[in-house]
């Protein structure tokens, strides 16, 4: 199961969801409201109880919180984390911003009209979020990017899944969004198994062979460690 990150939607995951299919896995990539991360992560688990059987669970970005947050539930075999937010307990999203040096996105943000949501000014959308795709194609995620709510960013994360569930890490090199140290940090409070790339936030789009790869790898142990039982896991 793919939850994309602020700034985006599910197509972000187009590229990643042919090669996983192409291996036989059954994949969904749901939208997340990003309106808070009590409300996106009940969404998520709401999809989880609804599904045939076990789950790896994938967040790029801020869907990494809400993976985090939505892991309780039963039939979770392990999380894959793509240049994503993993919390502990009691942290919020600006919390990891603030601890490490700033990135571009604390002057790339403006408050919009709708809501409250927060954008990426669409100038200097390709050189923060998407450095390393085709100018075009940065120019069209600019422009249909999805707003996230500014208290998704200080709502604060419960009980981490990745304490209990075994964790993957795609830390993206060239990250301009998330600074690839706290993405290192993270992955290494979680004992992650870490998958180093030289991408962009946009790594998902950018590396998306590198992204399923790490997946795959994540579904082939977690259903080793499940003993096989069960249906072909869904991502």
């Amino acid at each position: 199961m793919l939850v994309h990150g602020a700034f985006a939607d599910a197509s972000c995951w187009s590229a990643v969801i042919g090669h996983l299919r192409a291996a036989g896995l059954a994949v969904v990539a749901p939208a997340n409201p990003l309106r808070g991360l009590a409300h996106d992560a009940a969404c998520l688990q709401a999809l989880l109880d609804r599904a045939a059987g076990p789950v790896v669970l994938v967040g790029h970005g801020y869907g990494g919180a809400v993976i985090t947050q939505a892991a309780a539930c039963d039939g979770v075999l392990a999380l894959c984390y793509v240049a994503a937010f993993g919390l502990d307990a009691g942290e919020c999203v600006q919390d990891v911003l603030c601890r490490f040096a700033p990135t571009p996105m604390a002057d790339a943000t403006v408050t919009a009209v709708d809501r409250g949501g927060l954008r990426i000014r669409a100038e200097r959308f390709a050189q923060v979020y998407a450095a390393d795709l085709p100018p075009r194609t940065a120019h069209l995620l600019a422009t249909a990017q999805r707003p996230i709510k500014a208290e998704a960013l200080t709502e604060r994360s419960g009980r981490p899944g990745w304490a209990w569930t075994p964790s993957w890490y795609a830390v993206a090199t060239a990250d301009r969004m998330l600074n690839p140290s706290a993405q290192r940090f993270m992955a290494q409070r979680m004992t992650a198994t870490e998958h180093v790339l030289d991408a962009s936030h946009a790594v998902v789009l950018s590396r998306p062979e590198a992204v399923a790869a790490m997946i795959r790898e994540a579904v082939v142990q977690g259903m080793a460690r499940d003993d096989g039982h069960g249906p072909a896991p869904a991502a």
